[in-house]
């Protein structure tokens, strides 16, 4: 049986008033591996398909052109073998021109796998969309694939002959964390909130890595059974999605690599410097691509009143990866059980937990009753020659005049602060009143798992967040 659609009804919406058009569309799906695009094309697709075809991997031009002369013939009978692309679409062409269904329905999986070298594949799918296809009322065309930078190069931003044909592009983002939570509850994991937002915190919210969890282990266990053993079905994940978005992946780990051993995360010029790539319009491509898939995040540091642009690392995966899996020397395959309560779990928890919050900063605003207020959020800290220094990672900054200094602490229970923390988060507040524009209202955000302990050092809190808000 398939799996029902989860978690998707805006693009399932989408696709379907598409279909529904009066005109031919050319929609393009991309996103990270394993986000469902095919799954969410199929399932909305299937009953409609005139013609559906999934390029092979790894596979030399003469391989793609017999993969699609084979799928053809499943449809029609007659279809011959083709000498090139140009011959394989006239004669896709042909067979979708006596298609009986009204809407002509044509699902290309895998685009970039088709597009070998010295194959001419991009002439002849331009030829099919601009000289026939975008000419009717009734072709849709949907295409994707893993590959974002041949994606974004060669349909969405193409500068040739498909420039500005893409009738609509999406972007399939990975689930929020209230959307892992609907799925576990609807699958009866029976998971705390807390084992919620870890999973979250090491697979994001990747809708494959939710399948393949199994209910009747704990978080933990599944990650050591998926990523540290022997035959974890994701131990080699990190190589493999790299390699399946991006063309010259090397450049790409090097810069999330380089990214990853700064918290607060790295500008343009250090990030250079550590990668050793050329500073060139490749380079910022690259950027671009990585913050496109949210991997990275571009914002500001308005350290000592200078607008710094900075780039973080705020894909959990990634997180997870660099700090916990790569320290695993001697391949214990119950690493992460063995990690709990220990200071590397404590470092990442923290550090992951910031990460979690930095990417569900509208639920934060959410649940603090300013989604309608426009603000700037950025990160903020003292300038190096400052002593004692302070950094606060998330500030929400609003147009009425009020920011919110936003401290975010992952704990088993209500978060307590004693008298050592308040000291530290009234220097911080201190040190944020002496640079930031005046006359403007401060107010502490503590954002936690299960709230702030009351206490004589509570008082300092004027609003708090927790794991419940963000996961609405």
């Amino acid at each position: 049986m398939t799996e029902p659609m989860f978690g998707r009804d805006e693009e399932c919406r989408l696709i379907k008033k598409y279909l529904s058009s009066n005109r031919s569309e050319f929609v393009a799906v991309y996103g990270r591996r394993r986000v469902g695009k095919t799954f969410l094309l199929r399932q909305t697709l299937d009953d409609s398909l005139c013609f559906s075809f999934t390029g092979l991997a790894n596979a030399k031009n003469s391989e793609q052109l017999l993969n699609f002369h084979i799928t053809l013939r499943r449809y029609d009978p007659g279809a011959k073998a083709c000498a090139n692309w140009l011959e394989a679409f006239d004669q896709l062409q042909d067979y979708v021109e006596n298609c009986k269904q009204e809407q002509k329905v044509i699902f290309i999986d895998e685009l970039p796998w088709l597009d070998t070298p010295k194959s001419n594949f991009m002439p002849a799918f331009e030829h099919f969309w601009n000289g026939w296809a975008s000419g009717r009322s009734d072709v849709k065309l949907f295409v994707c694939g893993s590959a974002t930078s041949w994606m974004l190069d060669n349909i969405i931003n193409n500068h040739g002959g498909l420039h500005n044909r893409v009738t609509h592009e999406m972007f399939l983002e990975p689930f929020s964390l209230g959307l892992c939570k609907q799925y576990f509850d609807a699958y009866h994991f029976g998971y705390s909130d807390r084992e919620i937002a870890e999973f979250y915190m090491i697979f994001g919210g990747v809708p494959y890595y939710l399948s393949l969890m199994d209910k009747e282990q704990s978080v933990t266990q599944n990650v050591d059974r998926l990523i540290f053993g022997a035959k974890g079905e994701l131990r080699n994940e990190k190589e493999n999605l790299f390699r399946s978005l991006f063309r010259h992946s090397e450049d790409y780990v090097a810069i999330l690599d380089a990214i990853s051993e700064k918290r607060k995360g790295l500008t343009r010029a250090e990030i250079l410097e550590e990668t050793k790539l050329d500073n060139n319009a490749l380079f910022t491509k690259r950027l671009e691509e990585l913050e496109k898939c949210n991997f990275i995040r571009r914002y500001e540091d308005y350290s000592n009143r200078q607008r710094n642009t900075l780039y973080q690392l705020v894909d959990p995966l990634c997180h997870f990866w660099h700090n916990i899996v790569e320290q695993n020397k001697h391949r214990d395959e119950q690493f992460w059980s063995h990690s709990q309560n220990s200071p590397l779990f404590n470092t990442w928890s923290g550090l992951a937990f910031e990460m979690l919050c930095l990417n569900h900063v509208q639920q934060i605003k959410q649940a603090l009753g300013i989604s309608g207020i426009q603000a700037d959020v950025y990160s903020w800290r003292t300038p190096a020659d400052v002593t004692p220094g302070a950094q606060i990672d998330l500030v929400i900054d609003r147009a009425d005049r009020c920011v919110n200094i936003c401290e975010m602490k992952f704990s088993r229970a209500e978060y307590e602060i004693d008298d050592t923390e308040r000291g530290k988060i009234e220097n911080r507040i201190l040190q944020f009143q002496r640079y930031a524009e005046p006359r403007k209202s401060i107010r502490l955000t503590m954002v936690t798992g299960y709230g702030v302990k009351h206490n004589t050092h509570s008082s300092i809190v004027q609003n708090e967040v927790t794991l419940a808000d963000l996961m609405r």
